[in-house]
């Protein structure tokens, strides 16, 4: 079930979400594995990749106990509430510096943790009008994500290009537009999208340059490695991971899924499938 940040949802979905959020439900994922009698896990997802990497999944985790049900989401603000209710027992869509500022900002009092890192999605840009960064006009305007948690990640891809450098006394991954002591060809970084909105602003021609997450542009039929015209390095720390309630990452349940996810099976179709668009993690 593919969800939205505004839609409706059928009664049946609420009363299969009511049950996913019970009290009955939250407790069975702390017990034992038993293959006979498998535990129900729900998992919250963005649709590209992780809701395929978990459909792949699937079947190994039923072999050893859990019966895993994947809700997938077009936003980055529901599978965190989802969480938090009760509706899902995981969610496996976001790196832990954006994690960091979801559980940051004022009046959320999330107590999430993470449970281990599955892989990296490359951050890439992309430009209808040029095929470099180097042919970047001065004034350049770059679109790009409205997550402060991205804007350090988004601002290291172009101080590694040379196109900007940033205050070398700060973290790059909290870094700011402040943090910019040179910008010579003066980019105008606009940060006002949402993230689901950059692929459309892309194929709109929209600015000079659009940074898009790469499960957006993959799920749009983009390729990070063969359409883009930057790309993250591939020993990127952002490594997208599977976020649980604080407590539950201890659980059998929660740990065999990241096992399971980490496992030569799971690699291997990453890299297959992905083709260096996503790169599988094998530890924390």
């Amino acid at each position: 079930m593919k969800k939205w940040l505004t839609g409706t949802i059928s009664a049946a979905s609420i009363l299969v979400l009511a049950a996913c959020g019970s009290s009955e439900e939250e407790a069975s994922i702390s017990g034992e594995l038993d293959p006979d009698n498998p535990v129900e896990l729900t998992v919250g997802a963005s649709n590209v990749p992780h809701g395929e990497i978990l459909e792949e999944a699937q079947p190994l985790l039923l072999e050893e106990g859990i019966d895993l049900k994947i809700e997938t989401y077009q936003d980055y603000i529901l599978p965190n509430t989802d969480l938090d209710s009760g509706d899902i027992d995981a969610n496996y869509f976001q790196h832990v510096p954006y994690l960091d500022s979801v559980l940051a900002e004022e009046g959320n009092d999330y107590d999430f943790v993470s449970a281990g890192a599955i892989h990296v999605e490359p951050i890439a840009v992309y430009s209808q009008k040029y095929d470099s960064l180097d042919e970047l006009p001065d004034g350049a305007t770059i679109l790009m994500r409205n997550a402060v948690g991205e804007h350090g990640r988004i601002l290291s891809v172009f101080e590694k290009e040379g196109l900007i450098k940033l205050d070398p006394e700060v973290d790059k991954v909290t870094a700011s537009f402040d943090d910019i002591v040179e910008n010579p060809k003066n980019l105008n970084f606009e940060a006002d999208y949402e993230a689901s909105l950059l692929v459309q602003l892309y194929e709109n021609n929209e600015g000079d340059a659009v940074v898009i997450n790469s499960n957006y542009a993959i799920d749009a039929g983009i390729s990070p490695v063969n359409d883009s015209i930057a790309l993250e390095s591939q020993d990127s720390p952002y490594g997208n991971i599977i976020t649980v309630r604080s407590g539950d990452e201890d659980t059998e349940v929660i740990q065999k899924l990241v096992e399971v996810l980490r496992s030569e099976e799971i690699q291997t179709f990453i890299e297959e499938r992905y083709e260096g668009s996503v790169i599988p993690v094998s530890g924390e």
